[in-house]
């Protein structure tokens, strides 16, 4: 009874070891497949997650019937060995049914996982194939604009510098042809302009000689009344459109004594003189000197917008400068004379033909100003053109190269998750090859004590080379 018990309890203790080496091993397969589901979970989408759920599902309730079949095994091993024998070989075929249960669920995640990847692979090359042929498009279209817009501003550039050339040199002949023309004008202008001033040195000798008379006439009149007259007894015949009336706007604090306007029949202004009236006997207390009054007169020609300041003045009777005739001040103050009461009509006649003679020139110079100007407007216009469009092509170069950089970050996206996939397919093909390579030999390899029993099995008919029950090879 005692060598009895005592194989009794060594076979207990056998059993239980057997039962837990048998556990460690299925639960050691069974945490594994539990990491190879949860990688592929993460990799698959939503429908392998949902097979990944069932499968855990399924594990647990082998676990279960697992451990009340363990349970049951332990009552029953206190019969008989063969029972034991008998119930280890049931708890194994049941174990490896759950086990090719779960390996047939692996199988069909790894088919759909494949489905999956290729159906994201053909998603991925088609839309490769659509970016580089939208991108292959997109190209093509700017470089064609690009090449248009670069013969659009080669043709622009041309045909405005042709244009710029043939009015350069019309405006070139135009400006020869306007300096000879005020060559000859100028020399004509010369000539007779000396012959009118040999003919007032005649009439300046002339007036010397009416100087007494002249004189005695003015007495009992101002300088002002004689100056009047002499240009009125004349404006009908001489100065038929000539202005010359009193000066009474005192808005700036001061004025002259009369303001001379004459003018084209247009109406443009031909010339304009500021006078002042200065007579001996206005001032018999202090002998004024004509300088005294040069600053005021032409104060009042800036302010009244006069061309000329003339001073008729009867002051210093004695000085020769101012009796010798029309004195020319302009050293002092500009465009302004003096003269003598008696040179009065001769001053107004020779500024009045010297500006007449001279408004065409200038008509024709402020012409060719204009032009002038207008040309410099032109070149103004066409560097504008120019800047402008330099900037829009490079604005358009540099939108073009980020649209380019953009199109090879997607290529580079898309060629990561390319990589990440065939990643995760090699883990599952791995993972599969190590599925495939669980056998009966390979569980009992170390474990003489499961070797034996698994032998026994064999022997017994219950078992054939680990292959029985749909155990994968």
């Amino acid at each position: 009874m005692q060598e009895l018990k005592a194989k009794l309890d060594a076979g207990e203790v056998a059993r239980q070891l057997a039962v837990a080496e048998a556990l460690a091993i299925v639960e050691k397969e069974r945490d594994l497949l539990s990491n190879e589901l949860e990688q592929a979970r993460r990799d698959k989408q939503a429908a392998a997650e949902l097979a990944e759920t069932k499968l855990l599902n399924e594990l647990q309730r082998a676990t279960a019937v697992k451990d009340a079949e363990v349970q049951d095994l332990k009552s029953k091993l206190d019969a008989a060995d063969v029972a034991r024998q008998l119930a280890v070989a049931e708890a194994l075929g049941e174990v490896e049914k759950e086990r090719d249960t779960l390996a047939n669920e692996l199988e069909q995640v790894k088919r759909d996982k494949q489905a999956s990847y290729e159906l994201a692979e053909a998603k991925l090359a088609n839309e490769l194939h659509k970016a580089a042929a939208t991108k292959d498009v997109e190209i093509q279209g700017l470089k064609a604009q690009l090449e248009a817009a670069q013969i659009e501003r080669k043709l622009a550039i041309t045909e405005a510098v042709n244009v710029i050339e043939k009015e350069r040199d019309a405006l070139k002949t135009g400006l020869d042809r306007s300096k000879l023309e005020k060559q000859l004008a100028e020399k004509s202008l010369k000539d007779k302009y000396e012959t009118q001033i040999k003919d007032r040195d005649d009439a300046i000798e002339r007036l010397r000689d009416m100087k007494a008379r002249l004189s005695t006439k003015m007495v009992g009149e101002t300088l002002e009344q004689h100056c009047e007259t002499e240009f009125n007894r004349i404006r009908a015949t001489a100065f038929p459109r000539a202005y010359f009336e009193k000066d009474n706007d005192v808005r700036t604090g001061s004025k002259g004594d009369y303001i001379f306007r004459d003018s084209d029949e247009a109406g443009t202004e031909i010339v304009s003189i500021m006078f002042e009236m200065k007579n001996e006997n206005d001032h018999t207390a202090t002998k004024n000197k004509n300088e005294d009054f040069f600053k005021e007169l032409d104060k009042d020609r800036i302010e009244k917008g006069c061309e000329y300041a003339i001073l008729v003045s009867l002051l210093e009777p004695d000085s020769e400068l101012y009796n010798s005739g029309i004195v020319d001040v302009s050293h002092r103050y500009p465009k302004m004379y003096v003269v003598r009461p008696q040179f009065f009509i001769p001053i107004i006649t020779l500024l009045r033909n010297a500006a007449i003679n001279s408004l065409q020139y200038k008509s024709e110079l402020a012409l060719v100003k204009a032009q002038n100007i207008d040309v410099t407007n032109f070149e103004d216009q066409l560097e504008d053109f120019k800047t402008a469009f330099g900037k829009n092509y490079d604005l358009a170069s540099r939108r073009f190269q980020t649209a380019i950089d953009e199109i090879d970050k997607s290529i580079d996206h898309l060629q990561k998750t390319k990589d990440a996939l065939l990643g995760a397919d090699r883990n599952l093909r791995l993972a599969n090859n190590k599925a495939q390579d669980v056998t009966i030999k390979r569980l009992t390899k170390g474990n003489p004590t499961m070797a034996e029993k698994f032998s026994e099995l064999k022997k017994n008919g219950g078992i054939s080379d680990g292959r029985e029950h749909g155990a994968p090879s």
